[in-house]
Order: structure tokens, then sequence, then C-alpha cells
């Protein structure tokens, strides 16, 4: 008797953990402003080391959050003043077990490092929009130093 009760509760634990990470993932898509993505977290395997998640568009930043993860915090923040697309591909080799067929793979550049993040095709030519509806960006701040200093307030 004593096992099936401990079989029951762990039944429990895990139905209520399933609905948690459900409840999340709904609670994030009801915002708006969602998109499906993935992220290259793991570089060590070629090929491998593609997280699933939701990116959430709030501001000037896109946020992605994992799909199995409790967090309650994105996992990366990506800033549009400092993000540049530099490549679109498709996927290639063990990447096209992981990712869609009709997705595609963008390498992108944070200040010094480099991100590649993969979603459907037709989410490509809105996260392009709202990467270039931004305000404007200057030559330096890829570097992190503007070019021009702040301008003094007149008064």
């Amino acid at each position: 008797m004593r096992v099936l009760e401990i079989a029951g509760i762990c039944v429990v634990a895990l139905l209520a953990l399933l609905f948690a990470i459900f409840f999340r993932r709904r609670l994030l898509m009801t915002g708006g402003g969602t998109i499906r993505l993935q992220v290259h977290i793991n570089t060590i395997v070629p090929g491998r080391g593609w997280s699933p998640g939701l990116g959430q568009f709030v501001g000037d930043e896109l946020r992605f959050h994992r799909m199995f993860s409790l967090a309650i915090r994105p996992k990366r923040i990506l800033d549009r003043r400092a993000l540049t697309v530099e490549d679109k591909r498709l996927p290639a080799g063990p990447e096209r077990l992981t990712i869609p067929g009709h997705w595609v793979v963008l390498r992108c550049r944070m200040a010094d490092s480099v991100l590649e993040i993969a979603m459907a095709d037709t989410t490509v030519t809105g996260f392009l929009s709202w990467l270039e509806a931004g305000p404007p960006r200057d030559p330096g701040s890829l570097r992190g130093r503007p070019v021009f200093g702040p301008r003094p307030i007149e008064g």
C-alpha cells in the first residue's frame, strides 16, 4: 500500500510540473508580440545545442524564454540598438534534425559576441522590420562607444 501512495504522489507532482510549464507558456503568449524561435546556446558540438523557446518583444528588447523551463526571467535578452544580422542561411547537417525545414538561421552580432537564432521564414520579415524600426544607431554603437558624446542641455 505504501508503494501506491508514493507512486500517486509522484504522478501528481509530475502533472503539477507539466501544468506549470504549460501555464507559463500560455501566460507568455497571451501578452502579444511573441514568436517561436530557437537560440544556439551551446556550440561545443557542431549542429547541436539549439534551445527552443519563445521570443517576446518588449520595447527595444527581444526576450528569449526557454520552452521547457520554469524560470521567470528570460534566458537571453537581445537589445535591438546593439543587434545586427550578418548572415541568413538554411539549417545544415545535424541542425536539420532539430530545426523545422521551413525555418532559417540568422547569424547575429551583439557588441563583441556572435549569436545564432532560428525562426520560421515568415517570422524573419517581421523580426527584420522590428530591428530596422528602432531609433537610428551611430556607427560606434556596435563597439559600445558612441561616436558623439551627449549634447549639453540648452536652457
